[in-house]
């Protein structure tokens, strides 16, 4: 069962989307290199439009969260390496 958005409240359905998407990345259930779902999959799932979810996506990209590769999908963003200590 998946999270739907709630209607009527002041907190945009793009941002309830990134919330319940950054909490998955933060539990782990989206682990870092694991592609994200596609944007109609993730529209249906959370019972909002494509754009919606365009937008949700836009504000975890902003955040580092996620990053993504043309022609295969949106990834969870890899942690980089601290930088080497000399």
């Amino acid at each position: 069962m998946y999270a739907v958005v709630e209607r009527g409240t002041a907190v945009p359905p793009s941002r309830q989307l990134a919330a319940l998407l950054r909490d998955q990345i933060a539990s782990g259930a989206l682990a870092p290199g694991q592609v994200l779902p596609s944007i109609a999959r993730l529209a249906q799932e959370h019972e909002v439009a494509t754009n919606t979810v365009r937008k949700a996506l836009t504000i975890l990209k902003a955040e580092g969260l996620v990053e993504s590769v043309a022609g295969y999908g949106t990834f969870v963003k890899r942690e980089s390496a601290p930088p080497a200590m000399d």
